[in-house]
């Protein structure tokens, strides 16, 4: 399966073509900018399986190669974070996924934002593609995020007549992505000994989806009003029938 690009400044247009992994290719492999990327890709996916979210069919990886063919020279790019509702086929190991071939176009893809040239920014057009020109024009992602750990700006693009357009967040300094049904938003916190930003979900109602260490926590404290007010009745919560 083909089609064909028009390059907006060139006469030149993209074939774009969606094929396997070819058997001799070796994905590029990149070393993470720095330890808190895992962690911050970690603490997204573990809120959406805690809270259910999470369905066999899904595909939600990071520092995952999602893969195109252009002009017949193979391209694979690792985002940080990526969220692909449907596959065709669920695996137990992919080494890296093609829209349309394999599944659904990626719903959303996030870049944290390096400390190197600003590759999350790049729309090179020329073989190998930049990042931006790559999840805009070739996979035509909806929903593009670049997201600052250290300083906390969270920049939501979205793709409207096959541009990425910035978009302001709501009242509440959250985006809201209908293809999931839920918020994401950035906030301070601390967790695996990394204090900082990080980027959060809500529902639709508000409520943030929380991560283990705030799950366990919070059932901790309602243990404890429960064996006070247990006690404040004159019940021993430790004899109950």
């Amino acid at each position: 399966m083909a089609t064909q690009l028009g390059e907006a400044k060139s006469s030149t247009r993209l074939v774009i073509s969606w094929e396997a992994l070819p058997t001799d290719f070796r994905l590029e492999d990149e070393p993470v900018e720095n330890t808190g990327q895992p962690l911050l890709a970690g603490a997204l996916r573990e809120s959406l399986e805690i809270s259910g979210f999470i369905q066999p069919q899904m595909l939600i990886a990071s520092n995952f190669g999602l893969c195109a063919t252009i002009n017949g020279q193979f391209v694979a790019k690792a985002p940080d974070w990526v969220y692909v509702r449907s596959v065709n086929e669920v695996l137990r190991e992919r080494k890296s996924y093609t829209p349309n071939l394999e599944g659904d176009i990626p719903a959303i893809v996030i870049e944290f934002l390096s400390d190197t040239e600003g590759g999350e920014y790049s729309f090179k057009r020329t073989f190998p593609p930049g990042k931006w020109f790559f999840y805009e024009q070739i996979l035509q992602v909806p929903i593009y995020l670049i997201f600052d750990p250290n300083g906390g700006l969270l920049e939501f693009y979205q793709l409207e007549n096959s541009r990425y357009e910035l978009k302001q967040p709501d009242e509440n300094g959250r985006h809201w992505i209908d293809s999931m049904g839920l918020f994401l938003g950035n906030c301070q916190g601390t967790k695996e000994a990394r204090t900082g930003y990080w980027l959060r979900w809500w529902d639709e109602a508000g409520n943030l989806l929380l991560w283990a260490v705030e799950q366990i926590e919070q059932e901790r404290q309602q243990k404890e009003r429960l064996i006070a007010y247990l006690q404040s009745q004159g019940i021993d919560p430790n004899n109950l029938p």
